[in-house]
């Protein structure tokens, strides 16, 4: 870590830090070891799609990583932070999308010498461990073979990348000038209008919306809509009532597994066979009770040969044991060094154990989590249903039923949308892969009920009827909608109206805070920071201030208008590069430009994979 940090602190660093961010950022190997796409989407990218809580984990991660660069969080502009986060997404799904295209796959060979080099897997020795290997993937819940296909799609990408990326060239005598650029920086004060603050001022006549109607009849077209009878479905709605301790015995495997506890406890045992062995059992233990020694006893007692070390069996082993096993670990359950357990009959007889020795961690006894092993039993049942039921409701739909008759038959709850729309969907399924079902061309001429679709932790099945294809609306019909657009228009125009007012008045420092409005100071910002629009960062730069004075510009922006006044630009000063420093430097920023081509590239890709975003859920996932 010191010598990462020396780095980022040097030339070759700074820079890096400075020209690095880029459609990559998103594209990383992260993926390597992640989870499945959650299917309640935020953006469908031609048959694949962009799953809200993959989108949600890569928000809070990218927030976590900006927030180590920054001391105010306030500083954050999270509308910027959720767009970029959900560009990289994007981008990554496309470029998935075109390597499986072009056919650029790896070999298992390739991804197995790739394994045993990470660190991850090697024992102490330096060598891959299967033990270790299994470990991970058990850990992760993952197979094998999950685990190469995620491998092999990461490296498809590196292939794709390398090709578009690794062809950049830039001249060395380019790279100073390109530096001084990036490293200018300025003091900028910032205040925003809304255009809803405005919209009450806006007045429109008749002629205006017919007018805008004349010219944008084409475009306004009324949204495709079917009537629409749904199932839904999720474990939640299952019902588990019981458990039967065999259930409880695999949960509580299950949970000595993951957390990779080891029985480190030494134990002796006195073993007795017979038709007398209970009573004999019983009698000894009295004794134990009263002090005597366990291992004298034990050569003098047990039937077992162990007896003639004084019952030493070694480190207790549940496999030694086979079906027997739950009954010895619920004896041992508790045990410290020196105490005895009471005697269990096993299908050797009779057995009385001692622990000898203890250099391990406590193991809880199933006992002592009952309660939560049941909880996580009937959890495991209750997935196991659903699984079952959803393939019984699949096989139905496959087989030609009704959905009504399948509600009827599996008990399931059918609900109904009316003018369910292909667009602008606001409805209680507005998933984009439910949608895309609904408005399937073979389902709507069969008016067939779909196979599941997984939205969120459940499943849907639809039934589309009474499609209405989308056609051009009435004037009557356009008006709500040339109303709102007009109003934007024209409120928009009104807030730059008034930025562009305030800015001709801001010549010098002072007149910042004698205006009608509060400019908010964000201090020294460079032309990477997130605290602005891509458009705002480069109305930022765009003017220069006189010595001692300050320049204010206005532009329109997405939700109204903004106002932004900068101090003069400024460039770092540092010493001149190496020789070793202007290579890497170049490097990194040929790198740039070639990530410039991968987005002229992903630009084309957006062209052939139609990219639909979920607006509804991307504003659930902002929190508007």
């Amino acid at each position: 870590m010191d010598k990462l940090r020396d780095f980022l602190k040097s030339w070759p660093g700074r820079i890096l830090l400075i020209l690095c961010l880029s459609p990559l950022a998103l594209l990383g190997v992260e993926s390597y070891f992640g989870g499945g796409v959650d299917s309640n989407q935020i953006a469908q990218v031609g048959d694949k799609s962009v799953g809200l809580s993959e989108y949600q984990t890569a928000v809070n991660n990218r927030r976590t990583e900006l927030l180590d660069q920054v001391d105010d969080a306030s500083l954050l502009n999270e509308d910027v932070l959720h767009e970029q986060v959900l560009k990289g997404l994007i981008d990554r799904t496309l470029l998935e999308q075109q390597a499986g295209k072009l056919g650029m796959t790896v070999s298992d060979d390739t991804i197995n010498r790739l394994l045993r080099q990470e660190e991850i897997f090697k024992d102490a020795e330096g060598n891959f461990s299967n033990e270790q290997f299994a470990n991970f993937l058990r850990q992760r819940n993952m197979t094998k073979n999950q685990l190469f296909a995620e491998f092999r799609n990461q490296l498809s990408l590196d292939q794709l990348n390398a090709s578009i990326v690794g062809t950049a060239v830039y001249p060395m005598q380019a790279v100073s000038q390109l530096i001084d650029l990036q490293l200018e920086s300025r003091n900028i004060w910032l205040h925003r209008f809304k255009w809803q603050d405005y919209a009450e001022q806006v007045k429109l006549s008749k002629g205006d919306i017919q007018a805008y109607y004349d010219a944008n009849k084409d475009k306004l077209k009324s949204a495709a809509m079917v009537d629409l009878a749904y199932l839904q479905l999720s474990p939640q709605a299952i019902e588990v009532n019981e458990v039967a301790q065999e259930d409880l015995q695999q949960q509580y495997e299950a949970y000595k597994q993951s957390l990779a506890i080891v029985d480190e406890r030494k134990i002796s045992q006195i073993l007795l066979t017979g038709k007398d062995a209970k009573a004999r059992a019983d009698k000894i233990k009295a004794r134990l009770a009263k002090g005597e020694s366990f291992a004298k006893v034990a050569k003098a007692e047990s039937d077992d040969p162990t007896g003639e070390t004084g019952g030493d069996i070694g480190r207790f082993n549940p496999a030694v044991f086979g079906n027997d096993a739950p009954a010895v670990e619920e004896a041992l359950a508790g045990l410290s060094v020196g105490d005895v357990s009471a005697p269990v009959k096993t299908s050797f007889g009779y057995q009385i154990f001692t622990v000898t020795e203890d250099n391990g961690s406590k193991i809880p006894s199933l006992e002592s989590m009952r309660a939560e092993l049941t909880a996580k039993a009937k959890e495991y049942k209750r997935q196991e249903m659903y699984a079952d039921k959803v393939t019984a409701i699949n096989d139905l739909a496959a087989d030609g039923f009704s959905i009504e008759d399948i509600a009827q038959q599996e008990n399931v709850p059918l609900k109904r949308i009316k003018d369910y729309r292909k667009e602008n969907n606001q409805s209680a399924l507005a998933q984009p892969a439910v949608i895309k079902q609904a408005f399937d061309e073979f389902t709507i001429q069969d008016q067939a009920v779909t196979a599941g679709i997984e939205v969120g932790n459940g499943t849907v099945w639809v039934q589309p009827s009474n499609y209405r294809p989308t056609k051009t609306l009435s004037l009557t019909a356009a008006t709500p909608r040339i109303t709102q657009i007009l109003r934007q228009q024209k409120a928009t125009a009104l807030a730059l109206q008034e930025a562009k007012k305030l800015a001709a008045t801001i010549k010098t420092p002072a007149d910042i805070a004698k205006q009608p409005v509060k400019l908010q100071a964000l201090g020294e910002i460079n032309r990477q920071t997130t605290q602005l629009s891509e458009k705002e960062r480069g109305l930022a730069f765009s003017q220069q201030a006189a010595a001692n004075g300050v320049v204010a510009v206005a532009s329109e922006t997405e939700t109204g208008a903004t106002l932004l006044v900068g101090d003069r630009i400024k460039t770092e000063q540092q010493s001149p590069l190496s020789d070793a420093q202007r290579a890497q430097t170049a490097a990194i920023i040929r790198d740039n430009l070639g990530q410039d081509q991968l987005q002229d590239y992903l630009d084309y890709l957006r062209m052939v994979y139609k990219v639909e975003i979920n607006e509804a859920n991307m504003a659930n996932a902002q929190g508007r």
